[in-house]
């Protein structure tokens, strides 16, 4: 990355979260959320920030100004969204939170490999979102040829060494037990050590039938007893409801 000044970093910002000890582990951060995405999951829970759009000229410099105020008190800073890979302009902002003394954190679904594989000198912790196994990773993201890139991404921050999580958002329109445990174990396989499985939100979804109210109770006792199962496979597994 080369030097860059705040006035002439753009990123489409869609919104901040400006204290979290929940999305960079062990860490108190703020989010900056990015606006764009090209996946269209079902349960997705900011459909308003799918839509790509240009960079207002002030949107990254309002955001630096309110990360120097916080310098001292936070941490890290996580880029999410949307999908933050999508802008280009993320390397830049990367290399001013650095240049601030914060941490950098990634939330991405590894869509774009080459980009992350950019970025990853840069980088400090991701989360990786990984929506499903092969073909059932297009299938709930709604766009074919995505589950080959992840996988590419997965592959480079396993030979990266960096801190990483993988995550999966699960809703029973899209899961049973059965195929979130191969997904579980081939992930664990594969040497991912840090896993959480993070329980669709109902409510506002992308996709009317996602916003229905899942199982029953039941259904929660045999998950949890699922992750019970699991939890020797992991140096870490969270289930997040």
């Amino acid at each position: 990355m080369t030097q860059t000044t705040p006035h002439r970093t753009r990123l489409a910002v869609a919104g901040l979260t400006p204290l979290t000890s929940l999305d960079y582990p062990d860490h108190l951060s703020c989010v900056v959320f990015l606006q764009g995405c090209p996946l269209r999951c079902g349960y997705c829970h900011n459909p308003q920030m799918l839509a790509p759009r240009q960079a207002e000229p002030n949107e990254w410099a309002e955001v630096e100004a309110f990360l120097e105020r916080r310098r001292g008190l936070l941490e890290a800073v996580v880029f999410s969204g949307g999908e933050p890979t999508l802008q280009a302009a993320l390397a830049q902002a990367i290399e001013r939170v650095h240049a601030l003394g914060f941490k950098v954190g990634l939330h991405t679904a590894g869509i774009y490999p080459r980009r992350l594989q950019a970025l990853l000198p840069w980088l400090d912790w991701v989360g990786l979102d990984v929506k499903g196994l092969g073909a059932d990773f297009d299938r709930i993201v709604g766009r074919p040829g995505m589950a080959a890139a992840h996988e590419r991404s997965l592959t480079l921050l396993l030979e990266s060494g960096i801190r990483f999580e993988c995550r999966t958002t699960v809703h029973w329109h899209d899961f049973d037990l059965a195929s979130l445990q191969r997904l579980a174990l081939g992930l664990a396989e594969r040497g991912v050590a840090h896993y959480a499985i993070q329980i669709a939100r109902p409510g506002q979804c992308l996709d009317p039938r996602y916003a229905e109210p899942g199982p029953g109770p039941w259904h929660a006792d045999a998950l949890t007893s699922l992750v019970e199962t699991l939890r020797p496979a992991f140096q870490r597994l969270e289930l997040r409801r």
